[in-house]
């Protein structure tokens, strides 16, 4: 399951790449400076009019275009973002300032000084430049090529939503050539890092993800100085076109910022991920699910998700405490999106059936996730218990008990150290869920029971929404899980009985669903279940012999125990050999070579089944020596493919070695069984 956002960011990796644009500027006479007071009122509120219609246009009436034609309020938007920047240059004009290019952007001011100025498109994340040279950001100079550069800004915003995405980069960096000229303060910080902000996710979405991350860390290194060197609440780009009663609060302006600056860090997981620096894009992505509740601006059940998401790589990692951490806050934040429509209300209300179906099935996914985090700890912690042949090791259990108390305080300051989520309203709430469920690795059986009603709990609740009919991939997946998770469980389990009970549960959640399947459409998924049940079958005759044994030492086997062994060693044969007759042709017809995504599953499925004929118990000597014959058979089959394809040889070294042995001792006895029964004839 990967983190949903909303540009498009792909693997690709392309050689990184400088940019360097160098705005030309010729050394002339000192010019008069813009004095913008000059003016009028009625002039000035004309243009912040049309601003505000360009930005009703762009956020709310576009969502009213018709299909016919989905970027009409877009259009009209561009045309009044036209008008302001002519009316901006016009006013140069009018005070006396020469027109240096004549196309909207084509900016030729020069610097105080009458020097060249280069400007640099920020790929190497070099930001010293904007905070020491050009203009001051509240000089006439750097308010005029602020406001110069937001319209430019908003026009390469405007290009890149109606896909015209040359002519939205263009806008963008002439309105970073603009910026270039100023040294970054409050007036204009929250510019600089917007405009950083669209061309990442601009050339992310062309796959460029390593330019993107230039822009992007330039951004963030503009925040991150800007708010050690001054902090105050910047001006916000709104606030450039807004007469004086409608200028924002400096609450306003922090919070606009700081949601800008969030944004920079929402992009910049995405493209540290598809890079490869998974643990930098966890950082990330805690760090912008953390400031989104803070500022409280998120959807809840997307930052629910994306919560959720982020859990599977901490469990992956084994980091328990994060990942209950985050599934426990989207549990909590889901539930601010309200309760699901019942059915009664979605089928009169379209809205209500879509957003019912919306809210079941984010939450489905988000139980799909604690099953995942149930089932890994219940793994983890028995590959840490397990010895040699796959059981409980009591000595290392003990060990690690004792060791349990110390790790416990350990968690307790991680815990304060950790990131957390929450605010006053949910904090404790997802505190409580917390305590439900442990983070740290069970040591027996009443711990790991726990665990498992937990993620079986969550079963329950995903099956609920993805059932069998709409959802079969999915649907067995859960399946999958579910049997997983009673595996684990029946690990810690010494009662072999109850432990036998456990995978005939796993048995007939899987049997008839495999039956049902239709292989022509889920032959991968069939042959998944089929060599489950075969496993299972197998462990389940393993633990009736064992379970039968102990009970009566000093007798031989009874005829009921006998028929129960032979017939659950018989069902792991029968479904080892559906296994491998879904590998043959149409016409039954082995393959001669085996691909590489089944070729170590094949030959252990011979193995087993070679096994498993071998272990059948049978009074009558002619039966024996047809299941040893059987047996043989396949044990040649291995040998004789791994002779004939020795790249097979690293796959299965183990199991080869047995059957080599096995093809050499099996003749044999074979043999001697035949003189048997040729003798008593």
């Amino acid at each position: 399951m990967h983190l949903k956002v909303g540009i498009a960011i792909h693997q690709k990796k392309p050689q990184r790449r400088r940019v360097v644009v160098v705005v030309s500027v010729v050394k002339t006479k000192k010019k008069k400076k813009i004095n913008m007071a000059s003016v009028s009122s009625d002039e000035w509120r004309a243009i912040c009019d049309k601003f505000t219609n360009a930005q009703n246009l762009t956020v709310v009436e576009s969502l009213n275009d018709p299909d016919n034609d989905p970027f009409r309020s877009k259009y009209k938007a561009r045309e009044l973002l036209r008008e302001i920047y002519c009316s901006l240059k016009s006013f140069e004009a009018g005070e006396g300032e020469e027109e240096s290019g004549g196309e909207t952007g084509e900016s030729g001011e020069s610097g105080e000084s009458g020097e060249q100025l280069p400007v640099e498109a920020p790929v190497d994340g070099q930001t010293e430049e904007a905070f020491s040279q050009g203009f001051c950001g509240d000089s006439p100079a750097g308010l005029r090529a602020a406001k110069l550069g937001a319209v430019e800004y908003y026009l390469g915003v405007n290009h890149v939503d109606t896909e015209e995405l040359s002519a939205g980069q263009e806008h963008l960096m002439n309105s970073m050539k603009l910026l270039g000229r100023c040294r970054v303060s409050s007036e204009n910080v929250s510019l600089f890092i917007h405009a950083r902000n669209q061309l990442g996710i601009l050339w992310a979405g062309r796959d460029e993800t390593e330019t993107a991350q230039g822009f992007l860390e330039t951004a963030e290194s503009i925040y991150q100085r800007y708010m050690k060197e001054d902090g105050s609440p910047p001006t916000d780009m709104a606030d450039y076109f807004s007469t004086e009663e409608n200028q924002l609060t400096h609450q306003e302006r922090t919070k606009r910022f700081e949601l800008a600056y969030t944004h920079t860090m929402y992009y910049l997981a995405q493209v540290y991920k598809n890079l490869g620096e998974t643990e930098r894009a966890a950082i990330y992505c805690h760090s912008t699910l953390q400031r989104q509740l803070k500022l409280n601006q998120f959807s809840p059940m997307e930052w629910a998700l994306n919560a959720a998401t982020l859990s599977q790589y901490y469990i992956t990692k084994g980091r328990y405490m994060e990942g209950r951490h985050c599934l426990s806050a989207a549990t909590v934040i889901s539930g601010l999106a309200g309760e699901v429509p019942s059915e009664a209300a979605a089928q009169e209300s379209e809205t209500e059936s879509e957003r019912r179906e919306q809210l079941r099935q984010k939450r489905a996914e988000i139980a799909r996730c604690w099953i995942k985090y149930c089932l890994n700890i219940l793994q983890d912690s028995k590959k840490l218990l397990e010895d040699s042949i796959g059981e409980l090791d009591t000595d290392r259990q003990e060990e690690m008990k004792r060791g349990r108390r110390l790790e416990e305080e350990e968690e307790e300051k991680e815990r304060k150290s950790a990131m957390l989520f929450g605010s006053e309203d949910t904090f404790d709430s997802i505190a409580s869920l917390e305590e439900k469920v442990r983070c740290l690795l069970p040591m027996d059986f009443t711990e790991a029971r726990a665990i498992f009603l937990v993620g079986q709990h969550y079963v329950t609740q995903a099956k609920d929404y993805f059932q069998m009919d709409g959802y079969v991939t999915d649907h067995i997946e859960i399946l999958q899980d579910h049997s997983s998770l009673f595996r684990s469980l029946a690990f810690y389990e010494e009662d072999l009985d109850r432990r036998c009970k456990m995978h005939k549960r796993r048995v007939d959640m899987m049997e008839p669903v495999c039956m049902e399947l239709n292989s022509k459409y889920y032959l991968m998924i069939r042959r998944q279940m089929m060599f489950e049940l075969a496993e299972t079958y197998n462990e389940m005759m393993d633990l009736k012999l064992t379970l039968a044994n102990r009970q009566d030492e000093t007798e031989s086997l009874d005829s009921h125990t006998i028929k129960k062994f032979n017939n659950l060693c018989s069902a792991s044969a029968k479904y080892f050999q559906m296994f491998l007759d879904s590998l043959c042709s149409p016409e039954g017809k082995q393959p001669e070579h085996l691909e590489e995504e089944v070729l170590r599953p094949a030959l252990v499925a011979r193995f087993r089944v070679a096994r498993l004929y071998s272990r059948l118990i049978c009074t009558s000597p002619p039966g024996q020596v047809e299941n040893l014959d059987k047996s043989l058979e396949h044990y040649k089959y291995v040998v004789d493919y791994c002779d004939s394809h020795p790249e097979a040889v690293a796959t299965v070294e183990t199991e080869l070695e047995l059957s080599r042995e096995m093809v050499g001792l099996l003749p044999l006895k074979i043999n001697r069984i035949k003189a048997k029964i040729h003798a008593n004839n």
